[in-house]
C-alpha cells in the first residue's frame, strides 16, 4: 500500500507539473523512488495510473451534512477550490481531463464529482430547497461543467489564486435559477468555511 501511494503521489506531482502527455513512467518511477517492477505490479500502464489518480482525487473530500444541503454543496465546492491550489491529485486529475478531452479515449474524471453534487442536490430537493422544475442530476452535471470551466479560467488568469472568488461568482449567478425563494435568502455563496471577497 505504501508503494502504491508513493507511485500515485509521484504521478500526481509529475502530471500536475509536466502534463499527462509529457509525463513519463521513468520520471514517475524516479520521483516515487521505486523499481520499475514495483510500479508495474500496481499499474500496468500510464493509462491505468492516470485512471487511479482520477478515481482517488475525490477521496479526501467528504461533504458535511447540515440542515441545508444546498449550503453544504456551496461549502464543498469552496473546499475543493482551496485544495485545487496545492493538491497534486486534484491538479493532476484536471490536467488529465483537459489533455485527453480531444483524444479517442478521454479519461473523464467528472462523474465522481457529478455523483457527489447530485446527492447533495437530491437531498436539497427533499428539503424543499430546490425550485420544483430542477432535476438534481441534470443540475449537478451543469454545475460541474461550469465549475470545470471556471477553474480552468482561474488557472490561466491567476494560477487559481482567485478561484474561491470565481466560485462565489458562479454560485451567485446559478443560485437564483436553482434555489427556492425560501432557501435562497439563507444561502451564503461565499461558503461558510471559506470567506472571500467577490
Amino acid at each position: 500500500m505504501r508503494t502504491r501511494r508513493a507511485v500515485l503521489e509521484a504521478a500526481a506531482q509529475v502530471i500536475g507539473t509536466r502534463g499527462y502527455e509529457a509525463a513519463t513512467m521513468a520520471e514517475i518511477i524516479q520521483r516515487a523512488g521505486v523499481t520499475k517492477g514495483a510500479l508495474y505490479f500496481h499499474f500496468a500502464s500510464k493509462d491505468a495510473l492516470a485512471r487511479a489518480v482520477i478515481s482517488e482525487q475525490t477521496d479526501p473530500f467528504i461533504p458535511q451534512v447540515s440542515d441545508s444541503r444546498l449550503q453544504d454543496a456551496i461549502d464543498f465546492t469552496h473546499q475543493v477550490a482551496v485544495a485545487l491550489r496545492d493538491n497534486p491529485l486534484l491538479q493532476a486529475g484536471t490536467r488529465i481531463a483537459v489533455e485527453t478531452t480531444f483524444s479517442d479515449e478521454p479519461l473523464v474524471p467528472y462523474q465522481a464529482w457529478i455523483d457527489i453534487v447530485t446527492k447533495m442536490f437530491a437531498d436539497a430537493r427533499e428539503n424543499g430547497e430546490l425550485l420544483p422544475a430542477i432535476a438534481p442530476d441534470r443540475a449537478a452535471e451543469f454545475f460541474v461543467s461550469a465549475y470545470m470551466g471556471v477553474q480552468l479560467f482561474s488557472h490561466a488568469a491567476s494560477n487559481r489564486h482567485d478561484l474561491p472568488e470565481r466560485v462565489t461568482a458562479l454560485w451567485k449567478h446559478i443560485l437564483p435559477g436553482l434555489a427556492s425563494p425560501g432557501a435562497l435568502s439563507h444561502l451564503d455563496p461565499h461558503g461558510r468555511s471559506v470567506k472571500t471577497a467577490a
